[in-house]
């Protein structure tokens, strides 16, 4: 049989092992295939002798996607909303989100890059054409006779 003051800590157990593992199933739902273990949960024995999650935690995967800047911000965008997925995010959760954010700005500015070389090249090629093109052309004009000029191709 169980004090009043017992029965207070039982209940007050409850609510934050309820709270904890709604907590660590939002970031679970939210983080899909980047989650890379369940949630794991620290114990407070109560009085009643029984464990009551007080903490917990869930792994995910916050490593760039090599090569792909694109599926880079995709996936930081989803750790990100992991992060911050439950109601009330922790410190540590709002510090993953803050590195997610920071490297999706990174594979942001890579995105950029590689849009405005391939926007270049191109361009390059509206106006230029071809290099191989240019290069054969080049071939073709500096093989033309120079004493010879009563008879030459032209070659463009």
């Amino acid at each position: 049989e169980l004090t009043e003051s017992e029965m207070r800590v039982v209940r007050q157990l409850k609510e934050i092992d309820a709270e904890v593992r709604r907590h660590e199933m939002a970031h679970v739902a939210a983080g899909g295939r980047y989650i890379t273990s369940g949630a794991n949960f620290s114990y407070q024995r109560g009085p009643d002798g029984k464990n009551y999650a007080v903490a917990g935690e869930v792994s995910i995967d916050t490593s760039p996607v090599p090569g792909d800047p694109d599926a880079t911000i995709k996936k930081m965008r989803q750790v990100r909303n992991s992060a911050l997925a439950p109601a009330n995010p922790s410190s540590q959760d709002l510090k993953v989100a803050s590195k997610a954010s920071s490297m999706a700005s990174k594979a942001m500015s890579e995105l950029m890059v590689l849009q405005a070389k391939e926007q270049a090249e191109a361009r390059d090629t509206a106006v230029f054409g071809n290099a191989q093109n240019a290069a054969d052309s080049y071939i073709r004009v500096n093989g033309l006779p120079e004493k010879d000029t009563h008879t030459f191709e032209l070659a463009v």
